[in-house]
């Protein structure tokens, strides 16, 4: 299908993000990420693109879907694939990020990707191995690899992102998912409508150059895509929200409020979901609306495609040894 001998896609060698990528860098992935749609669909699922490369998967948060796709994603290109237990490594007895970036450099792998509670993490350790690195997740500031499914998931099913209204709802505030999203949609020509209690915006919404409402009915008001998050707990450190039961009367995602949005709009939710407090599942289990599971199958090919763009600006010829 491809190989590392063929034209370059990402310039800087490394996915941190997507406030870094350029609108050519964005369309090159979807257009190659279709490709391994249509691979992923076919008896024969295996390429030869990473053979003889070494992926490692560092994951410092649990996340069983991001993970497991790059994984499934690397073995397909043909990579050797390690998945790091961090929990059980020496990090979980003091050490520090930089001692961990040099000990995984010292092992030569060709790719890293890495998930990290801290934003920032993942840019760090590009400055500290000699690999291409993907970041997976770091903190609050962005997951590049969710919002570029996204755009793939929204891509196939409207063909173009002009004149689209996108709204982005819920807890946005601890979101990296929304803040990629906002940053891809923005560049591809989409309207970006961020809806949320107060609590759960962002202290810089108001200088993400997105439209805001905080009523969940008249925000969905000619939305094409509606894109519903998580509520991260984990990240919350005071009371955000009265009550699941309240958040879910005035944010969740029912029929009702489905409603108010255009004729034909459109369901997405990263995953996790929590069922009855973000979205019903009377919706998320509706293949008439709900682009859910669509959103999954379009991650792996997301992910093969970002590591084959990677693949293609490795050295041919091995590290010299130290």
């Amino acid at each position: 299908m491809s190989g590392a001998a063929d034209e370059p896609i990402l310039q800087t060698g490394h996915l941190l993000g997507i406030d870094a990528l350029s609108v050519p860098e964005i369309e090159s992935l979807l257009t190659l990420a279709e490709r391994y749609v249509a691979l992923n669909r076919a008896p024969e699922k295996k390429q030869n693109v990473l053979r003889g490369r070494t992926l490692i998967n560092l994951f410092f948060e649990s996340s069983t879907r991001t993970q497991s796709s790059f994984e499934l994603a690397g073995k397909r290109l043909g990579a050797d694939v390690l998945n790091m237990a961090v929990k059980n490594s020496s990090v979980s007895k003091g050490e520090t990020l930089i001692d961990t970036a040099t000990t995984l450099n010292a092992m030569r792998p060709d790719i890293l990707v890495v998930r990290h509670q801290d934003s920032g993490a993942a840019e760090l350790l590009s400055r500290k191995v000699d690999c291409c690195v993907v970041n997976a997740g770091d903190g609050a500031h962005e997951h590049p690899t969710q919002a570029l499914l996204d755009a793939l998931t929204i891509k196939r099913r409207r063909g173009s992102f002009e004149g689209l209204l996108v709204a982005i709802c819920g807890d946005i505030a601890h979101s990296r998912v929304a803040r990629s999203n906002i940053h891809l949609l923005s560049k591809m020509g989409a309207r970006v409508r961020l809806i949320a209690p107060r609590t759960l915006l962002p202290a810089d919404a108001d200088r993400l150059g997105v439209e805001i409402s905080t009523d969940m009915r008249k925000g969905l008001e000619g939305v094409d895509i509606v894109m519903m998050l998580r509520l991260q707990l984990e990240r919350m450190g005071g009371a955000f929200i009265p009550s699941a039961r309240e958040y879910f009367h005035f944010y969740g995602l029912d029929r009702e409020k489905l409603n108010c949005a255009k004729p034909g709009a459109l369901v997405m939710h990263p995953g996790p979901m929590n069922r009855g407090v973000e979205i019903d599942s009377d919706i998320a289990d509706d293949v008439e609306v709900s682009l859910i599971r669509e959103q999954v199958e379009m991650g792996l090919a997301i992910r093969m495609a970002v590591l084959d763009a990677l693949a293609r600006g490795l050295p041919r010829e091995g590290r010299n040894a130290a």
